[in-house]
């Protein structure tokens, strides 16, 4: 599949450039450090097969290996900022489970007049209890939040194909005959989800790279649509306030949900706390018996203890009885937020999980520095 229809000629061979068919990185057989990078014979087995990968997405899909690559935030957003100059259709992938961390600041500034259609992926990871309308209602309150005026809102799961048909119905009445660009922040599922739609669309799997892990999506690539259009994956932008961003694949696994999350409620008095592994703490400051809701991957180990014995418990347990992360050494210092709860709330450690805490409370977040910590609206 080749990058796009204006491909540039190598000024020393005469010949097209190669470009790997997951990522969009263009292959080169020189630097193992560097995008792309694939060896010769790979690169002659690929041609015959008509399957070229650079050797980080052949690792990617047959061994879930990632392997660390040189592409800095300004070029992703380099590339990002392309799309303003044309006539498109945005559709702008959030992941359910993390919005707050899926968040793009100022993405009108790189999108122009285009319209934004917003789709929450992911939507399999949500309770059952979970009304659908609600929780389209409240992720058009979040975005409007962030400034962001969407043309339509839609729900769905890349992993579990759950209303992709609707989702391409949504993308078919808004696309106008325009190309359509996928965007959205790393380790949302924006390449799972145009794996579905080229699925759906003509019987092909898995022909772009995959990852649970971010970052996987080098260069824009570019699905040709029956009406003669595009449908364009683009690369992730790069949120160092998401919790993926300091974890290693290890414990990564234990904070990205793969199965739809079990509540689990906790009668807290004012001075307990409650540890999520050793990457969160949650503390009730001050206020009656309540009951506190928290959402987070199931396999998340949650500790309650008392406040006055916190800081001791972390420091003598962190990294052995309160993991992940596994390994005292792998463990990271965490920073205080505290906030005056007036309304019902969700406290939310992005890429970790959210707490339902109720109106009337004191409370504080705990994170790793750098990753966010914050208060929204309810999403139940």
């Amino acid at each position: 599949m080749k990058k796009n229809d204006e491909t540039i000629i190598n000024e020393e061979t005469n010949e097209e450039p190669l470009y790997c068919i997951g990522c969009g990185a263009e292959i080169q057989t020189t630097n193992p450090k560097e995008p792309g990078y694939t060896p010769q014979s790979a690169v002659e087995k690929g041609l015959d097969s008509g399957e070229l990968y650079c050797q980080r997405c052949f690792k990617l899909r047959h061994y879930n290996e990632i392997q660390p690559v040189s592409i800095s935030d300004d070029d992703f957003l380099e590339l990002l900022s392309k799309i303003g100059k044309t006539d498109s259709l945005v559709v702008y992938v959030v992941d359910i489970f993390d919005v707050n961390g899926s968040i793009i600041p100022g993405i009108q500034r790189f999108v122009g007049d285009n319209p934004i259609m917003v789709v929450g992926n992911k939507v399999d990871l949500l309770p059952s209890s979970f009304k659908r309308t609600k929780v389209k209602d409240w992720l058009r309150q979040m975005v409007n939040k962030a400034g962001i005026k969407p043309v339509d809102i839609e729900l769905a799961s890349a992993k579990t194909n759950q209303s992709v048909d609707n989702l391409l119905d949504a993308i078919n009445k808004y696309e106008k005959n325009r190309d359509v660009y996928v965007v959205g922040v790393t380790n949302v599922g924006k390449s799972t989800l145009i794996n579905q739609i080229i699925h759906q669309s003509s019987g092909e799997k898995q022909l772009i790279t995959t990852s649970k892990f971010p970052g996987t999506t080098l260069d824009m690539i570019k699905i040709p649509l029956d009406n003669g259009h595009y449908l364009i994956d683009t690369p992730g932008i790069i949120h160092e306030s998401q919790m993926a961003h300091y974890l290693s694949p290890k414990d990564l696994k234990y904070v990205s949900p793969q199965k739809t999350i079990k509540p689990r409620s906790y009668q807290l008095n004012e001075g307990q706390t409650l540890f999520l592994g050793a990457l969160g703490r949650f503390d009730y400051i001050k206020g009656s018996k309540a009951g506190f809701v928290v959402y987070a991957d199931n396999n998340l180990m949650i500790h309650r203890t008392k406040l006055e014995n916190a800081d001791d418990f972390f420091e003598k347990h962190a990294g052995e009885l309160l993991n992940p992360p596994i390994g005292k050494e792998n463990v990271i210092p965490l920073q205080r937020h505290e906030f005056k709860i007036t309304d019902t709330s969700d406290l939310v450690i992005e890429g970790l999980g959210w707490i339902t805490v109720p109106k009337g409370s004191i409370v504080a977040g705990w994170a790793p520095k750098g990753v966010a910590v914050l208060i929204r609206k309810s999403m139940f």
